[in-house]
């Protein structure tokens, strides 16, 4: 059934269904724990400096996707920890609702697991991911074990991803792999490099000239050892 054809058969609908109203707020449980939080930001940081020239996605964390006219507020699915939408317009939102949206869902989706979640991330949301949202990348990962797995879609069925060598795992639809560094997940690019944050890309860049600086002294010194000014140079 289509979401007009939804629309117009309306009898029969609980009380707790949230009819479309277009303009709906999020409405996420809280966060199990404060490294789950420092797992999302992170991520979005990340994500959002290194695409800071593109406005043709949207990622979120711990926000709810609408996806069904006749949702239900009693439902205990609301959305993911992290995702993020390809082919849209970058702005900010009070909830992902499908069908505003252009009927379009995640490309991505991470689940960051704990002990209350990880069942329900690796079955039913993974079965929504799978056969509804059709969410062509879904990873998950829990900041206290470590455990992290992919899966890709394919012929409608999630396949898990295969790690490289350093242990990361390749998004086909962000380009870039997820891994582990010093207990979070992070971004890397194709050649492994690290996504920097952007308080990471200046102490980059203080770094690189405080050794360029270093070097111009030392040459400098070098030339006064063999009475050559180097203001002549």
């Amino acid at each position: 059934m289509t979401i007009a054809q939804e629309l117009d058969s309306q009898e029969g609908i609980c009380q707790d269904v949230i009819f479309p109203a277009g303009d709906l707020y999020s409405d996420e449980p809280p966060l199990e724990s404060e490294l789950h939080l420092r797992q999302i930001i992170l991520l979005l940081i990340c994500l959002e400096w290194l695409w800071r020239d593109r406005n043709d996605f949207y990622a979120a964390g711990n926000l709810t996707i609408y996806y069904s006219p006749h949702q239900r507020k009693s439902e205990y699915f609301r959305g993911p920890d992290f995702f993020v939408v390809l082919g849209t317009e970058r702005k900010t939102r009070k909830s992902w609702v499908v069908w505003e949206e252009d009927g379009k869902y995640p490309n991505v989706i991470l689940e960051i697991l704990s002990d209350s979640t990880a069942n329900t991330d690796k079955g039913l949301k993974k079965e929504i991911y799978q056969n509804t949202f059709r969410t062509l990348d879904y990873f998950w990962f829990d900041p206290y074990t470590q455990e992290f797995a992919g899966f890709h879609l394919v012929d409608g069925e999630y396949q898990p991803l295969e790690a490289s060598e350093q242990g990361y795992l390749w998004s086909q639809q962000l380009g870039l792999y997820l891994g582990v560094h010093e207990g979070l997940l992070r971004f890397f690019t194709r050649d492994g490099q690290l996504v920097a944050t952007p308080e990471e890309t200046a102490e980059q860049a203080e770094q690189k000239a405080g050794q360029a600086e270093q070097k111009a002294e030392r040459l400098a010194a070098k030339l006064r050892e063999l009475n050559i000014d180097p203001d002549t140079i």
